[in-house]
């Protein structure tokens, strides 16, 4: 097995993103009716991110597209990758995208998991290959940069779950695109509410890790939220009380890979996805660490077990297929 991501990973990752990110069905909307003229086929309500049984499997899946062209950039699948942003992200289609959130019930729409992945997206899109996708996309962007202003000052408490609604996975995908386009005002943001989220966490137990259907670690992707947007300094200490004894490899489910009992029920197949993440997270994380700090070795170890139990998984049955390979990237890159 590689820890870290190979050109032909890299290929197979791509020709799996590119057999699902223009696949129209089967699909799961997740928008508001509000009349029947809201009553469309996934490609009428979203022209560039119809595919991949949701709206938010596509962006990532575009953003694992983008990020794998960057650093591969002379791989097989470049052409095509580079075709699908050439036709996708083009002013009228994304118009289209933004049309559909122009309406007041879809103010709550793919928040905040989706509101974090088109971000990403767009900070990936940012300087490749002359930025013109990122251009294009930029109303868009605008959109969901404009909902966090306005949602995060009136969130007074984050939240906490494995899933889609969770605070701190959003916010660390949010940072990214704040600091690749030098927007200070949402950095900000993004570091004073999560301060007063999760400032004053500590000895966390993880009891509720993993649940049923998890995809994040609560406990992990808190950290690593933390890490990106505290200062360096402040880091350590807190990361010293949120989770003392990880010497003692405690709270021990953080070191377990979590069982999947059936990869072809949607949900259940959530937990190959939180191995991805928890070993995205706890490398991360430990990079954060002085190389001569003897945790580094244990969450290394920890990272290699989940990133063992979850890669075979990768394809397979369309549950995972349509969006574990971001999840995957994440993992083998940090």
């Amino acid at each position: 097995m590689h820890n870290a991501l190979t050109p032909e990973t890299a290929q197979h990752f791509a020709m799996i993103a590119l057999g699902h990110v223009r696949r129209e069905y089967p699909y799961k909307p997740g928008h508001v009716l509000a009349g029947p003229e809201h009553a469309r086929t996934p490609s009428q309500l979203h022209p560039i991110f119809h595919g991949s049984f949701d709206w938010h499997s596509c962006v990532h899946g575009y953003w694992m597209l983008a990020r794998l062209l960057r650093n591969f950039p002379a791989m097989e699948a470049a052409p095509s990758i580079r075709k699908l942003l050439d036709e996708m992200l083009v002013a009228d289609k994304v118009a289209g995208e933004c049309a559909m959130l122009a309406h007041p019930l879809e103010r709550g729409f793919e928040r905040p998991y989706g509101w974090g992945w088109l971000l990403k997206l767009a900070s990936e899109l940012k300087d490749l290959e002359g930025g013109r996708w990122f251009a294009n996309l930029q109303p868009l962007t605008d959109i969901f940069v404009d909902r966090f202003m306005e949602f995060l000052p009136i969130a007074t408490y984050p939240v906490r779950v494995g899933t889609h609604y969770n605070t701190a996975f959003a916010t660390r995908l949010a940072a990214d695109y704040a600091e690749a386009t030098d927007d200070e005002r949402l950095m900000a943001l993004l570091t004073d509410t999560c301060l007063c989220w999760y400032g004053k966490d500590e000895a966390c137990p993880a009891w509720g890790e993993p649940s049923g259907d998890d995809f994040l670690s609560s406990t992990l992707i808190e950290a690593e939220c933390m890490r990106r947007l505290m200062p360096a300094e402040s880091f350590p200490p807190w990361f010293d009380r949120f989770l003392p004894e990880i010497m003692a490899q405690k709270p021990e489910t953080l070191f377990v890979p979590a069982s999947v009992s059936d990869r072809s029920d949607g949900k259940i197949a959530h937990l190959d996805g939180l191995s991805f993440s928890r070993a995205w997270c706890w490398r991360s994380l430990a990079k954060a660490l002085p190389e001569t700090d003897p945790r580094r070795a244990v969450m290394e170890k920890a990272a290699a077990d989940h990133l063992e139990s979850a890669l075979p998984h990768v394809a397979g049955d369309y549950m995972g297929e349509h969006w574990l390979a971001s999840f995957a990237v994440l993992a083998l890159e940090a």
